[in-house]
């Protein structure tokens, strides 16, 4: 089969790769009709993630036909249609139990945490994502093996194209967390720090849920104005404010702050030059940068809501006003299966309509130039998708968006 593989830092390449076997009894093999290139994958193109190798193969937004399965496998079969959760979960250990699938305790043999050497369990394997989370390969390919087939495929209606669907493997759900992890809903005042799709996304869920003022922060001016035009926000460009938090304070009720915050950016913000030479030495892990905002644009008693990853240490973490402030703190993984189907409700009635921010459809054999266009911001690059077999070329928000595959 023909899969997107890692050769290092800014070089990736889809190369012949042999196809997948069933491995456990429960496993399926699943032929990928859509899968997409997540802002995630560009830290692992980056060469910021440890443990990913030559050879491997990204990629934990896709979604498919199931092709084979193994003799314990009863919740799909053959020639079903499903989105496939970049999680990936057991649904029967401690955590399944209570709907905590990213921190499934039975998928992922790696160690317990990035830096902490304490004998917790790990988290859960994640497609696609180095070794640190499993090492299964992910679906930017032909095929892919899906382990614990009975708790991870979401089966969806041919009625509705596979880019309406697609972003319910993370981005969708990672959004909707994020969102509701910040309490947001009728009347609430949020800002998202970060306009990539993650970033995007939590705009169109915080709107639906009827917040009253939504700002939005990045440094990226087409984003910043799709987000305008499409949701409402309130943008602000932090290339031309040094302190975004200080503004959004000021158009708040009484200067409080608003009611919740959510991090889209994660480790890679663009910090301060101190930063970058602790990151460059290895004395720090993660930029601060957009945290510390956060920390600085919340309420009291307010919510900061972390989608965004983050590893290794944080120089600069201003615990001290997070205390001050009584802040709730929620953050990690997305526990992408407990919300499907309630998403898959909202847009199969128009009410989410997360294809809105495609803006390039290339053949996976256009893999490489996907990445370099999604990494660079070039073309006006939101999101990009690859289809298996595809010899389509970039297309920009601009032209008209046809369905990836039609409706059955």
């Amino acid at each position: 089969m023909r899969a997107m593989t890692y050769h290092g830092a800014h070089d990736v390449r889809v190369e012949t790769v042999p196809d997948p076997k069933l491995e456990a009894p429960d496993d399926i093999i699943l032929r990928v009709t859509a899968t997409a290139i997540c802002g995630s994958d560009l830290h692992l193109y980056r060469g910021k993630i440890p443990t990913v190798e030559h050879g491997d193969i990204f990629g934990h937004e896709f979604m498919g036909i199931v092709e084979e399965t193994g003799p314990e496998v009863t919740a799909v079969q053959r020639g079903d249609r499903v989105v496939i959760p970049f999680v990936i979960a057991c649904g029967g250990c401690f955590f399944c139990q209570m709907e905590l699938y990213a921190a499934c305790e039975t998928t992922n043999p790696g160690r317990g945490a990035i830096l902490n050497k304490k004998s917790i369990t790990p988290p859960a394997a994640l497609f696609g994502f180095s070794r640190l989370y499993g090492g299964i390969p992910g679906g930017q390919a032909e095929l892919v093996r899906v382990p614990k087939a009975n708790t991870g495929p979401f089966k969806v209606p041919g009625t509705l194209a596979d880019e309406k669907v697609l972003f319910l493997s993370d981005i969708l759900p990672t959004a909707w967390q994020a969102v509701n992890n910040a309490q947001i809903g009728q009347g609430s005042t949020v800002a998202i720090y970060g306009a990539g799709p993650v970033g995007l996304l939590s705009a169109a869920c915080a709107k639906m849920l009827g917040a009253e003022r939504i700002f939005m922060v990045d440094h990226h001016p087409y984003r910043l104005e799709y987000a305008q035009r499409t949701y409402g926000v309130i943008p602000i460009n932090f290339d031309e404010d040094d302190d975004p938090a200080d503004t959004i304070i000021r158009q708040t009720a009484g200067h409080r702050g608003v009611d919740g915050v959510i991090d889209a950016v994660g480790f890679e913000a663009k910090g301060s030059t101190t930063e970058t030479v602790l990151a460059t030495l290895k004395l720090e892990g993660s930029s601060g940068k957009a945290l510390r905002q956060c920390i600085a644009a919340v309420r009291r008693g307010g919510v900061v809501s972390v989608p965004g990853v983050y590893a290794g240490f944080i120089h600069g973490f201003l615990f001290g006003d997070a205390f001050d402030k009584g802040l709730t703190f929620k953050m990690g993984q997305t526990h992408v299966q407990r919300y499907l189907p309630e998403l898959l409700g909202h847009i199969e009635t128009g009410a989410l309509q997360p294809d809105a921010i495609i803006t390039h459809r290339l053949s996976l054999e256009q893999a490489a130039e996907g990445y370099k266009l999604f990494d660079k911001k070039q073309e006006n690059c939101r999101k990009v998708i690859l289809t298996p077999g595809s010899s389509d070329v970039p297309l920009t928000e601009n032209a008209e968006t046809p369905p990836l595959v039609p409706a059955t």
